[in-house]
C-alpha cells in the first residue's frame, strides 16, 4: 500500500478505518471481551443460587411443611396440624419418626401479635420438642426435657421488636420472625393400640391462640394429616427459589444475614417486588438447583462416613453438627461464629433444632454396612441391639431413601422399636433387626422392608438417653450383610 500521499496522520487513520483495517480487530475485541463477561456473569449468578440453596435451606425446609399444610389439608396459621396415627410413607417430610405421635402447630404474630401455646402437664402422658422461628431456630424445648420440666405451661411467642409489657404466668418466648412452628411428639407409653389412642388424645389437650383472646381462649382448631400424602421433601429447582422468595416478602431481613440482601436481589428475589424470572432464568435456576443437591449430597455422605460416635463402628453424630446445634442455642448471636454451611446440611436432612440436645434425644446415622459398603435395598441385612440399651422411653430403628431422606415410598412400615409388638428379644436380652426386600422366615415382627431399587440410611433414635450411652460403655455394633 502506498501511503506517501497521506500529509497526516490523522488522514491515515482515515483511511484505515474506511478500509476497516483498525476498527474490525477492536469490534471483535469487544465482542470477545462481551463473550467472556456473559460466562463470567452466569458463573457468578450460578455460584450465587447455589449459595442461597445452603443459607435458605432451613427457612425453606419450615416452609415446604407450611405449604404441604395449606395444600393438602387446608390447615392455617394459629391451627394444630397433627396425625391421629404413627406415620406412613405418605409422610414425606425429612427422616420423621414413626412411633410417636406428631403435632406441628404453625404460628404466625404478624397480624394477631403475641401467641400462646399451651402445653399440658406430663400427666398420663408426655410432649417433648421445640418450638422454633420460621428459620427454625430453637426458641425453647417443651416438656419434660425443656423449660416447664413436666409441669406444663403456657409459652407466649413475641413478634420481632415486641416491647409491650408482659403479663405474669407466660414463659415468654422473643421471636425474631413472624412465622414459626413447633415440632412436637406425643410419646406412647407402650405399643399397644390403647396407647396409641392415649397418646393422641394427650396430644389434643396442646391449645395455641393469639394472647389479645386470652381472657377467654377460642378452641384450639385441629387439623388431621393422618393419610394424607405430605410432600414436603427439597426441590432442587426453581420451586426452592420461590420457596425462599415467599419467606422474604414476610420476614424481616434479620441483621445477621443482611449481607444476603444483594446476593438474592441479583437473583430477582427483593423484598416488596415480585419473583418473575423469565425462562432463562428459570432454567439457570434449576440448573443451580442440580448443582446444589450434588454438591449437598457430596458433603452429607462425608460428613455422616468421617465422624463415627464409636471408634472404628460407623454409627455416625458428626461433631459438626453439634457446632451448629451450639449457635442455635443462642439464636445465632455470636458475631464470630454463624455456621451457615453446616447448618444448611443439617436441615437438608432433619427438620427440626432442638434447644438442648441430648436430653430428651439423641441419634446416630448409618449409611454404610460393616464393611464400608452403602447400605443396597436389594440386600439382606441385620443389626443386633445389645441389651440394656440406654433408654428411659425407647429406641427405634427407621430406614428412609438415600436419595430424599424421606420415607421409602409405598413400604408397608419404615422402623422396628423396643415398642414394636411382638418385637422378638433374645436369651441375652439383645434385638436382631432385619432390613431387606423380603422379611427372613419366621422373622417378620422384626423386619423392616427396603425397596431394591433404591439406596437407603438408618436413623436409630434414642428417647430419654441415658450416661451408658455417652460414656460408650454400650455401644451399637455395625449394620451386617448377610449372606
Amino acid at each position: 500500500m502506498n501511503t506517501g500521499k497521506y500529509r497526516s496522520v490523522s488522514a491515515l487513520v482515515a483511511f484505515i478505518s474506511a478500509v476497516g483495517l483498525l476498527h474490525a480487530p477492536r469490534a471483535q475485541a469487544q465482542q470477545t471481551q462481551s463473550g467472556d463477561f456473559a460466562k463470567i456473569q452466569q458463573h457468578v449468578l450460578q455460584h450465587r443460587a447455589l449459595e442461597a440453596v445452603i443459607w435458605g435451606m432451613p427457612a425453606v425446609n419450615r416452609d415446604l411443611m407450611y405449604q404441604a399444610m395449606l395444600r393438602e389439608t387446608k390447615g392455617r396459621d394459629n391451627q394444630l396440624l397433627y396425625w391421629s396415627k404413627l406415620l406412613d410413607w405418605k409422610n414425606q417430610t425429612l427422616t420423621p419418626n414413626t412411633d410417636v405421635i406428631y403435632l406441628t402447630p404453625y404460628f404466625d404474630t404478624k397480624d394477631v401479635g403475641p401467641v400462646v401455646m399451651e402445653i399440658p402437664p406430663a400427666q398420663g402422658g408426655a410432649i417433648v420438642g421445640t418450638i422454633m422461628d420460621a428459620w427454625q431456630t430453637p426458641l425453647e424445648d417443651v416438656g419434660p426435657a425443656g423449660v416447664d420440666k413436666g409441669k406444663g405451661g403456657k409459652y407466649l411467642i413475641l413478634p420481632p421488636g415486641y416491647t409491650d409489657k408482659l403479663p405474669d404466668g407466660y414463659i415468654a418466648l422473643p421471636s425474631q420472625t413472624y412465622k414459626g412452628y413447633a415440632l412436637l411428639r406425643s410419646i406412647r407409653q407402650s405399643g399397644s393400640e390403647a396407647d396409641l389412642v392415649k397418646a393422641v388424645e394427650y396430644g389434643k389437650q396442646i391449645k395455641i391462640y393469639p394472647l389479645s383472646q386470652a381472657a377467654n381462649p377460642p378452641a384450639t382448631t385441629y387439623v388431621d394429616a393422618a393419610g394424607v400424602l405430605y410432600d414436603a421433601t427439597i426441590p432442587y429447582d426453581i420451586l426452592f427459589f420461590e420457596s425462599l422468595n415467599r419467606v422474604i416478602q414476610h420476614e424481616p431481613w434479620l441483621e445477621r444475614d443482611r449481607r444476603m440482601i444483594d446476593t438474592l436481589r441479583s437473583l430477582g428475589i427483593d423484598k416488596g417486588k415480585p419473583f418473575s424470572p423469565d425462562a432463562a432464568m428459570t432454567t439457570a435456576f434449576n440448573e443451580a438447583g442440580k448443582k446444589a443437591h450434588a454438591y449437598m449430597e457430596g458433603k452429607y455422605y462425608e460428613l455422616v462416613t468421617n465422624g463415627p460416635f464409636n471408634a472404628g463402628i460407623r454409627w455416625s453424630f458428626p461433631e459438626r453438627m453439634g457446632r451448629v446445634f451450639q449457635a442455635a442455642q443462642e439464636q445465632f448471636a455470636n458475631p464470630n461464629f454463624y455456621p451457615v454451611e453446616d447448618r444448611g446440611l443439617l436441615l437438608s436432612f432433619i427438620f427440626f433444632l432442638p434447644k438442648r440436645m441430648g436430653e430428651g434425644q439423641f441419634y446416630l446415622m448409618a449409611l454404610e454396612d460393616k464393611d464400608g459398603n452403602t447400605l443396597d435395598g436389594s440386600k439382606t441385612y441385620r443389626l443386633n441391639v445389645p441389651a440394656n440399651a440406654p433408654v428411659r422411653q425407647y429406641w427405634s430403628a427407621t430406614l428412609y431413601d438415600r436419595d430424599t431422606h424421606a420415607l421409602i415410598r409405598e413400604m408397608s412400615h419404615a422402623a422396628r422399636s423396643s415398642q414394636s409388638p411382638g418385637l422378638q428379644v433374645n436369651n441375652d436380652g439383645s434385638v436382631d433387626l432385619y432390613f431387606s426386600p423380603k422379611a427372613p422366615e419366621g422373622k417378620e415382627s422384626n423386619w423392616v422392608p427396603t425397596d431394591t431399587k433404591g439406596k437407603f440410611e438408618i436413623l436409630f433414635r434414642f428417647y430419654g438417653p441415658l450416661p451408658t450411652l455417652f460414656d460408650k460403655t454400650w455401644v451399637l455394633p455395625d449394620i451386617e450383610l448377610v449372606k
